[in-house]
């Protein structure tokens, strides 16, 4: 079973890239399920309930999110609503929010699975202890769903590595997403997770970390609050594709994607 995750959707070049490229590239690595972490999406800060219909339309099964997930208003009520079926996570240690950390599916092949979302505390906002989190979100899960993937939504490399390590064996794979900043440390675990610290963004490269240069070296020069805008130049999708064994939940691969021209009609 092949799993395509796309890494944090910045702005309107994020969506843009997504929109045009998802299918031809779930296609061309015959993904079953694709994942993508859109906390960023809407002007670089949040998602909107339009955005996420438009994204999930586009051939997204599930969405994940991360600390900016509600900094849009109107997204309080979508998630109170169901948020698309559920299709649209929040991190699941939040304390009392609306909306689910957790979502349970079956690919268009039948194979059953869960995609849990998580939020590190480390640099990050008081909220629940994610180790204790994925260990009652794991105890609840049904005993047929194997392929579970975590989105580790944090700020340092060591708490999303010691996530790894800590669920190693028992869940598929945990992504690394949050710093905007791809990292070349994908592999195996010893017990058959797929991990990686960080899978990137998707959106402009041409920035810091999405934003554009001029608003954030103006925020660092002068420390004065810049209103910042996302970036428009060297746009990429980057993320991850994962080989796993859909009857034990073992990864057999991961690879890294850092791709400028995602449609493969067009290299």
């Amino acid at each position: 079973m092949k799993v395509l995750f796309i890494g944090d959707i910045v702005g309107s070049p994020g969506r843009r890239i997504v929109i045009d490229s998802v299918r031809a590239l779930a296609a061309e690595h015959a993904a079953e399920l694709v994942i993508a972490n859109c906390e960023n999406a809407a002007a670089g800060f949040g998602i909107t309930p339009p955005l996420a219909q438009e994204l999930l339309e586009a051939g997204i099964d599930v969405l994940t999110g991360g600390n900016h997930t509600f900094d849009r208003k109107d997204i309080l009520p979508f998630f109170e609503q169901g948020a698309a079926g559920g299709r649209l996570l929040r991190p699941a240690n939040y304390p009392s929010a609306p909306g689910g950390g957790v979502y349970l599916g079956k690919t268009k092949n039948g194979t059953p699975y869960a995609v849990l979302n998580l939020q590190g505390r480390v640099f990050m906002g008081s909220i629940d202890c994610p180790f204790k989190k994925a260990d009652e979100l794991l105890a609840a899960l049904p005993a047929e769903v194997k392929v579970k993937i975590v989105d580790m939504h944090a700020e340092t490399t060591s708490e999303k590595q010691a996530m790894g390590v800590y669920l190693d064996g028992r869940v598929s794979a945990v992504i690394g997403t949050h710093t905007h900043v791809p990292t070349a440390d994908e592999k195996i675990l010893p017990k058959g997770t797929a991990y990686i610290t960080d899978v990137g963004m998707t959106g402009p490269y041409d920035s810091v970390i999405g934003n554009s240069v001029e608003g954030v070296m103006r925020r660092f020069l002068t420390g004065l609050p810049t209103r910042l805008e996302v970036a428009e130049g060297d746009v990429r999708l980057c993320g991850a594709v994962l080989d796993l064994d859909e009857s034990s939940g073992r990864a057999r691969s991961i690879l890294r994607l850092d791709i400028r021209n995602p449609n493969p009609e067009n290299r």
